[in-house]
């Protein structure tokens, strides 16, 4: 089978790492893998490379987009896009190029634009180019269905996948002591991780100002914000509010520590005792899954399709979004409270390994590809 996946960016995100995890998949099944995506530094680049695809390239989204892509459109048996602005491009493409019956989309996120009515009408339109629209969860696909104008029917769920094994490989404690020391982390203090783009939909200032609340009762608390935003200031603002609330100093250091983006995300959830989101929406949340997969409580936010990967009071701890004193009350019930973090992470442990594995997520979408496939050849 020839699959090109054509995506918005490829740089750091959920979507991005799990497409990457579907090529490593799709060619180590025998498969032949194109990538192409449309705007971003391309920090993925080498990633998707040595994951076995076979071409890696830039494609800019504009009035020549359908052109850039032509050629492997051509080659391709099933075409993949991934995100809003690659699924509007890939629409027209096929509409133009007559390979609407190859063409699959990717829904990764709720994205809250599609509540607007005049973007809602046009994706109706373009979204229903597709011969198969994947959803990664229930939510997504209520969503969709409701704001994006494409029925159930035409969609299929696959949940992300995720090998667990990097993040359960065990950390010795003089690694996780040399890396909290690294971090300006104390030996008792209690570690809140968060992973995630500085987007407004991450609520990285309610997860922030919790962390000030809850810090007036245990000062022991402390808050790693792993990652950036190639894309606007958000670290920035971020920043400025970490230093208006006295968590950290202009060194991006304090009870507040922002380390930009990580390549050792396994270890530092082997440093932490709990990982910690303040979402206002998310499709399904990966990241969540490094989480559990590590045996780590999760605590964050009632939003979207959360409550289908983390069960409040079995695997961690869900509140209201955008309601510091409610995320600072979680805050402290977990940090103050050994056996419910252990009890909480290995629940999570458990449920990834029973309802989010990686083959699973693999061979489900290629399984899609198939009946596409033999649909448009009949």
């Amino acid at each position: 089978m020839r699959i090109l996946h054509v995506l918005t960016t490829l740089d750091v995100g959920g979507a991005e790492m799990h497409v990457l995890k579907q090529v490593r998949g799709q060619v180590a099944r025998g498969h032949d893998v194109r990538v192409r995506y449309l705007k971003g530094e391309g920090t993925l680049r080498g990633d998707f490379l040595d994951a076995g695809a076979e071409r890696v390239e830039a494609a800019a989204a504009g009035p020549l987009f359908p052109w850039r892509v032509r050629a492997d459109l051509g080659w391709c048996d099933v075409a993949h896009s991934h995100l809003l602005k690659a699924d509007a491009m890939m629409a027209v493409a096929a509409r133009l190029l007559g390979a609407r019956r190859k063409l699959i989309s990717g829904k990764h996120n709720d994205e809250q634009v599609l509540r607007r009515p005049l973007v809602s009408r046009v994706h109706g339109w373009l979204g229903r180019t597709p011969a198969r629209t994947i959803v990664l969860s229930d939510h997504v696909g209520r969503f969709i269905e409701e704001h994006g104008r494409v029925p159930r029917a035409a969609q299929s769920r696959v949940y992300y996948g995720l090998d667990p094994e990097p993040f359960e490989r065990a950390v010795s404690e003089t690694e996780v002591g040399a890396l909290r020391a690294e971090l300006g982390i104390d030996a008792g203090d209690v570690v809140f991780l968060c992973v995630a783009r500085f987007a407004p939909q991450k609520a990285h200032e309610i997860l922030l100002q919790a962390l000030a609340i809850a810090r007036r009762r245990d000062p022991r608390l402390r808050l790693l914000l792993v990652g950036d935003d190639p894309f606007g200031d958000g670290r920035q603002r971020a920043e400025g509010e970490a230093r208006r609330l006295g968590l950290c100093g202009e060194d991006g250091r304090g009870a507040a520590i922002f380390t930009g983006i990580r390549r050792d995300v396994p270890a530092l959830m082997a440093a932490s005792d709990v990982f910690c989101m303040a979402s206002r929406w998310e499709g399904l949340g990966l990241v969540f899954l490094e989480a559990m997969a590590a045996s780590r409580p999760v605590l964050s936010t009632q939003v979207s399709a959360i409550p289908e990967v983390v069960v409040d009071g079995e695997t961690g701890r869900l509140v209201p979004p955008d309601d510091p004193e409610a995320l600072a009350a979680g805050m402290l019930e977990l940090a103050c409270d050994d056996a419910l973090r252990s009890r909480l992470g290995a629940a999570g442990h458990a449920r990834v390994l029973e309802r989010f594995g990686l083959d699973r997520m693999v061979d489900e979408t290629i399984a899609i590809y198939g009946e596409v496939i033999s649909r448009s050849r009949r």
